[in-house]
């Protein structure tokens, strides 16, 4: 990893959309040669994909909270159950089996406090293994890398 393809990475994060003209011009390369560098990181998988990134208060998903969830069991058969279950629900963005005092931590999106409200009890409430559920309500975003 040199400076060009750290640059390149810079770019390419603030906008994805870029030609390849512009970052060749931006980062001092040669088309032909800025072409193979981010073709070579996209082999590589250092570029794993590109993205839009979504106004979700916009979209009407502008209640965020995080949410720590613990478990009755820590069986391996408990862990795929919660995930499974957790895949099918729209609300949740984000879901990690974090180490500490629960077991995992969500990112949940919802249009209001209502709707956050049943998607706490007739979603995570009904899961079978579900121990603990604690909110945490984001009130301001400093830094938010998907809004």
């Amino acid at each position: 990893m040199d400076r060009y393809n750290e640059r390149i990475l810079q770019e390419l994060t603030a906008n994805g959309r870029i030609t390849n003209a512009e970052l060749a011009q931006k980062i001092g390369l040669s088309a032909s040669a800025c072409l193979r560098r981010v073709q070579e990181l996209e082999s590589k998988e250092i570029i794993k994909g590109y993205r839009v990134v979504l106004n979700y208060k916009a979209l009407g998903r502008g209640f965020v909270t995080y949410v720590t969830v613990g478990l009755s069991t820590h069986t391996s058969e408990a862990q795929k159950s919660f995930e499974d279950a957790i895949s099918l629900s729209h609300e949740v963005v984000e879901c990690h089996n974090v180490t500490g005092g629960f077991e995992y931590l969500l990112r949940v999106e919802t249009t209001d406090l209502k709707s956050y409200k049943a998607f706490h009890s007739n979603t995570l409430g009904m899961l079978p293994h579900v121990a603990m559920i604690t909110t945490h309500v984001v009130m301001e975003s400093t830094k938010d890398e998907r809004a």
